[in-house]
């Protein structure tokens, strides 16, 4: 049997040890080292990475994206996309949704994964119809969550639904690390059973699970697995690459990859991490084995935000808590599963309520938007005395809240004006508009003074 692997030290795993906080200059020297590894795809662009590169790295993500595209013409190039919200924390109407994927391809990817964060299937349809249509490989992924209304029955439904959209590879992602190795088993064999498509598996060795996992999903039929290069493995980040591989190949699995390359490239990483531990970017909590999301089912990610609130309001003694607080919150709010933004909407939340000392005397706004439907159907029912606090008696949305929106792609690019050079750029500005307007203001400037020195020069 073939396993094949899904690198992801350039999205996932620089996103999940550093923030999203590794420059393109820092990794162009290996990328054409990169694209002889034998990757099935390298995970490249999508989920954080947009937004940092405007907000901490003064980089146009399309650049990059093509950057990335250039130095590697034989390896698929992989993005996470969120659905109805891209890359963003709100859901976007079609014609934006269409041109950020259509822009997307154009520029250089060729896997696009798409999720939405309650698994309602009605949000991912745009964005996969799209995919299908520029001739790009539409990954359709469950958001993995434990609770009593998630079982391998809704999991297996939400394959078919998928595989109906026309999504030609299904992932498992399991944002967490809470997915045990029997669970992981059961699951692939399920899906396997039921689907036709290729299963991949994304978990993080967060709560130490991760490679055993990984393990037990490929004696499944698992046919790809998201790994990362050793140096940028473990924690919070997805579990070794060069590890998996070994293991696999040594039990008689067929792997494509190429060990003496993935010494190489490890090799090159080894330093620039090394780097992030000295400045302090890279913390080593971060690389440690952290099982609380076992008991809370809280990803890491999450863990360290409700860390930062209360440590920003000296309020560390109430965390205990806000752990104990947010289970309930998920549970009144349906279980939705803690992956973005309903992981930071359900954190704040609790946050909020134990702070505050009455339970959703004050509802962030977003939690509110949640309650009236805008970002689709609840996984499951929502409190009914919550419910009433914050419709009275209107109804919540019942179709797809897109639905409702007018289109904007037009519309942002009349706003934006010359500022945005091309359409990429209304993107840009449609995802991220405060950042991205500054860095189309610094992009100007540079422009005029590269211009001024070119003038001196000829006088």
């Amino acid at each position: 049997m073939k396993v094949q692997f899904t690198e992801t030290v350039l999205r996932d795993a620089n996103q999940s040890l550093i923030a999203t906080r590794l420059p393109y200059s820092e990794f162009d020297g290996i990328l054409e080292t990169m694209d002889k590894a034998g990757y099935y795809s390298l995970e490249c662009w999508g989920g954080a990475t947009f937004d940092s590169c405007l907000r901490y790295l003064d980089e146009d993500p399309w650049e990059r994206l093509r950057k990335i595209r250039a130095k590697c013409p034989n390896t698929k190039l992989q993005m996470l996309l969120r659905g109805q919200n891209l890359l963003g924390y709100h859901h976007y109407p079609d014609d934006v949704v269409r041109m950020f994927v259509k822009k997307s391809i154009e520029n250089g990817i060729d896997i696009i994964r798409i999720f939405d964060a309650l698994n309602d299937v009605r949000n991912i349809e745009v964005a996969v119809d799209e995919t299908l249509k520029n001739g790009a490989i539409a990954s359709g992924a469950i958001c993995y969550t434990q609770s009593p209304i998630h079982n391998l029955e809704s999991y297996i439904k939400l394959a078919k639904q998928m595989e109906e959209l026309g999504c030609q590879t299904i992932c498992i992602k399991d944002m967490a690390g809470i997915l045990g190795p029997n669970e992981a088993y059961d699951m692939v064999k399920a899906l396997k059973e039921n689907v036709k498509t290729p299963i991949i598996l994304h978990t993080h060795c967060t709560t130490g699970l991760g490679m055993l996992t990984l393990q037990k999903a490929v004696e499944a039929g698992c046919d790809v697995i998201d790994t990362a290069i050793s140096s940028f493995s473990g924690g919070t980040s997805q579990a070794p690459t060069e590890t998996m591989a070994y293991a696999l190949k040594q039990e008689g699995y067929d792997v494509d990859l190429d060990l003496s390359v993935l010494k190489e490239i490890n090799d090159f990483f080894k330093p620039i991490k090394d780097e992030y531990l000295k400045k302090g970017t890279l913390n080593p909590l971060v690389l440690s084995t952290d099982t609380n999301a076992l008991n809370y089912q809280i990803p890491g990610g999450m863990l360290s935000n409700l860390v930062a609130q209360l440590t920003a309001q000296n309020k560390m003694d109430k965390f205990n808590d806000v752990l104990l607080e947010t289970p309930k919150v998920r549970k009144d709010l349906g279980y939705p599963p803690l992956v973005t933004p309903m992981s930071q909407m359900v954190g704040v939340q609790a946050t909020v309520n134990v702070l505050v000392g009455e339970r959703y005397k004050n509802i962030s706004k977003e939690v509110k938007a949640y309650i009236k439907g805008e970002y689709g159907r609840a996984p499951g029912e929502i409190d009914k005395d919550l419910m009433k606090k914050v419709l009275g008696d209107e109804e919540p949305i019942k179709g797809r809240f897109a639905d409702t929106l007018e289109p904007g792609f037009e519309k942002a690019k009349k706003e934006i004006g010359e500022k945005a050079k091309s359409d990429e750029d209304v993107l840009s500005y449609i995802a991220f508009p405060t950042q991205a307007e500054a860095f189309f203001d610094k992009r100007e400037e540079k422009a005029k003074n590269t211009f001024k020195y070119s003038i001196k020069r000829i006088d």
